[in-house]
């Protein structure tokens, strides 16, 4: 057994996302970072492999120059799989060419610009047998594996339904100039066709698909585009209908004052509900029909097996963002080790490609909803 290799594709210095994937990666000793096109010249991708330790040689100009070297590499020596963290626009390319290569890919979300581009990853990940994860990083909570375990076991009865939001406030006093920050955020061509729908929106989706198991398949939005020469959404109120006839509304917000990054969601079931909001994430409400309320937390006597074992603390001690982004990536080596083992993992958890394609649908069928003046839509 040995460390899987890994190597990154965007990440550069001054970006917070690369600081968060190499320190979830690390975090259980089962990854190292090897190589890397951080950057979009060459200076820059050697200065920041210069600042993590890299040889020179193992930083590329591009993620076509990486994915083609380390392919002629040995296989004791060349990266295993390839992480993309760049904006939104040039995730389809490099996760591409990396499984027409052979290596298996984590992806950050919104995991392609169209629904075209998804089906295509897709179906690469099936012809070659290769492993894809995306990083909901939200999913990899464990008071999130929690509530999910309660509806699979069918602590909640049958699911009725579902009210989530996801609302922060960055954009709230000058939009444009908020944006300005992250210029591509509001540009389609490097954003996509969403805005917050695919910045935090597909969050939403992903954690109320992830908890349930139950796929939305009908919606209807109204979006909102707040700030003079706004094109993209960064605001919006969305109903949906989900394939066991379940009903659900998802509220999403740039705009919302004052807020910082308020995830939360509420399942209801025939015998009871859930709640669980990021902001207080080591702990999952439940109140039932015949019973009193409980409050859950990670090293609690009523935690299921399985969950148990996604929490890396005792109980009463903070645990969230990262740990939760590193429970992503712990699973997702655990299933490559295995593959490269020759074994099975049942039932692997973390978000794949077919999560993608699934976020990428509900983005493109709320615009579609809301340019038809709420419309309900199907996915």
């Amino acid at each position: 057994m040995r460390k899987l290799r890994m190597g990154m594709v965007g990440g550069g210095i001054g970006s917070f996302m690369g600081g968060v994937h190499r320190k979830a990666s690390a975090m259980d000793g089962m990854v190292e970072l090897v190589c890397g096109a951080f950057s979009s010249t060459l200076e820059k991708s050697r200065e920041t492999g210069k600042s993590l330790f890299l040889p020179e040689e193992r930083c590329y100009e591009s993620f076509r120059e990486m994915i083609e070297r380390e392919s002629e590499l040995p296989e004791g020596e060349r990266m295993d799989f390839v992480s993309v963290l760049t904006p939104n626009h040039l995730h389809f390319e490099p996760a591409k060419m990396a499984l027409e290569h052979g290596f298996h890919v984590v992806c950050d979300k919104p995991m392609t610009l169209t629904v075209a581009e998804g089906e295509t990853l897709q179906k690469l990940v099936k012809e070659t047998g290769l492993l894809f994860a995306l990083t909901h990083n939200y999913t990899g909570n464990v008071m999130v594996k929690q509530a999910r375990a309660m509806v699979r076991n069918g602590d909640l009865g049958e699911i009725r339904k579902v009210q989530v939001h996801y609302l922060q406030g960055w954009m709230a006093a000058e939009p444009d100039e908020q944006a300005a920050i992250k210029p591509w955020r509001a540009d389609p061509s490097k954003s996509g066709v969403g805005g917050s729908l695919a910045d935090i929106g597909t969050h939403a989706e992903n954690l109320v698909s992830y908890i349930t198991g139950i796929k939305i398949t009908e919606m209807a939005a109204d979006l909102g585009r707040i700030g003079q020469g706004r094109v993209l959404d960064n605001d919006g109120n969305i109903l949906f209908r989900m394939e066991n006839g379940a009903k659900g509304c998802m509220s999403m917000s740039q705009i919302a004052a004052g807020e910082e990054n308020d995830l939360a969601i509420r399942v209801y079931g025939s015998k009871g509900s859930i709640q669980w909001k990021q902001e207080d994430s080591t702990r999952l409400y439940a109140k039932w029909v015949d019973r009193p309320e409980q409050t859950f937390t990670p090293d609690g006597n009523d935690i299921y097996d399985q969950v148990r074992a996604a929490s890396r603390v005792p109980k009463g001690h903070p645990e969230g963002y990262l740990e939760a982004f590193a429970n992503i990536y712990r699973n997702f080596a655990a299933h490559l080790m295995a593959v490269m083992e020759g074994k099975e993992l049942p039932d692997p958890d973390y978000p794949t490609v077919n999560d993608g394609v699934q976020g990428v649908r509900f983005i493109y069928a709320a615009v579609e909803s809301d340019k038809k003046n709420s419309a309900w839509v199907s996915l």
